[in-house]
Parts: C-alpha cells; sequence; structure tokens
C-alpha cells in the first residue's frame, strides 16, 4: 500500500506539471525543464519506497529485468494512472477548464517512432542507473531519470507530444492535449520499447 502510494504521488505530480506547463503556459515557463525537474524530485523523493517508477512502462520494464514482482505490476499500473486521472481533473480545476486543441498527428510513423525511441532511452537509463548493481547506492539516478525525459520533450515534444508513458498518455488524452484514438498505439509502442529495453539491460549487463 505504501508503494502504491508514492506512486500515485509521484505519478499525480509529474501530470500535473506537464498540464500546468502546457496548457496556456505563463511567461517563462519552459516546459519540457520543469517537466524533467518535476520527475526528477519526484523519483529522488520516492524512489527508496516504491523504486520511483511513475509510469507503466518503467515498471513492465523492471519486472522484465527480474527486479520486481509479478504481483506488484498491476497494483503499481492501477495507482499511476489513478494520479494521472487525478492530476488531468486538478490541472482543469486549476486552469479553468480552458479549451485545448489536441496535439494533431499528420501520420502515425513519425510519432510512434519518436515515442518508441525515448521510452527505449527512458527505461533504458532506470535499469542502469537505478538497477544495476555497480550502480547501487549512486546519488545521480533522479537527476539522470529526469534529464532524459527533458531531452526526450525538447527533441520529440512537437512530434509526438513526448510522453514515454502510458499514464501520461492517459492523463493528456483527458486534458486534451492528445487524440483518445492514440492512446491504444502508443501505449502498445511504449510497452515494447520498455519490453527491448531490458533485453538490452539483461544482454549487457552479465552481472546486474
Amino acid at each position: 500500500m505504501k508503494r502504491c502510494l508514492v506512486e500515485f504521488i509521484g505519478t499525480f505530480f509529474l501530470v500535473l506539471t506537464i498540464g500546468c506547463t502546457v496548457i496556456n503556459p505563463g511567461a517563462g515557463v519552459i516546459a519540457p525543464l520543469a517537466i524533467g525537474l518535476a520527475l526528477a524530485v519526484m523519483v529522488y523523493a520516492g524512489g527508496h519506497i516504491s523504486g520511483g517508477h511513475y509510469n507503466p512502462a518503467v515498471t513492465l520494464g523492471v519486472y522484465m529485468r527480474g527486479g520486481f514482482g509479478i504481483v506488484d505490476v498491476i497494483p503499481y499500473w492501477v495507482s499511476q494512472c489513478a494520479g494521472a486521472v487525478v492530476a488531468a481533473f486538478a490541472v482543469a480545476f486549476l486552469k479553468g477548464n480552458p479549451a485545448v486543441s489536441p496535439l494533431i498527428l499528420a501520420e502515425m510513423g513519425k510519432p510512434l517512432l519518436s515515442e518508441f525511441l525515448f521510452t527505449f532511452a527512458l527505461v533504458y537509463v532506470v535499469l542502469n542507473v537505478a538497477t544495476a548493481k555497480a550502480n547501487a547506492g549512486n546519488s545521480y539516478f533522479g537527476a539522470a531519470i529526469g534529464l532524459t525525459v527533458m531531452v526526450g520533450a525538447f527533441a520529440v515534444g512537437n512530434i509526438s507530444g513526448a510522453a514515454f508513458n502510458p499514464a501520461v498518455v492517459l492523463g493528456a488524452s483527458l486534458m486534451g492535449l492528445l487524440e483518445f484514438s492514440n492512446l491504444i498505439p502508443y501505449v502498445a509502442i511504449q510497452f515494447a520499447a520498455a519490453a527491448l529495453a531490458s533485453v538490452i539491460f539483461k544482454t549487457t549487463n552479465s552481472a546486474a
């Protein structure tokens, strides 16, 4: 229960930050920087309790890597998605239910490739900095994870919306930032990227 609560809180603040900085942002707000920092601080805050996943794709990658029990996967996913849903409603209230135009995707190839590449990068980084025995006890894991999301948001935010996270896709869809029709393909490609990242991690970390 404690770990699921931490996952709820971390995902909530990640999605809250996304909505508040992307929807009618204030002057000088740089969304990718704020989003990356929000993830980093939440990872530092809750990593010692839940692992600081805040992302169903990360949870899948950690499970496949062998560092997580199968009985915990569904509770984590439910907590993460619940955090995203509550955050979406909080953003609507804070922003006064503004009219939001979703990102228009002319075709799915480029957005799906963008989501695949940076979800892979995110899960690959998480596995290496937060679960590898060689990096046990390091103090930079939160920064590395947050910076990965920030880099991805700057690089492909205008192509795919830079979700890299099924819970974020759900929250962004509820906020009107993404079309609900993109939910299934985005989640599928993100899970595929997480699975590949886990396979690569196990291949390259023989003593992981």
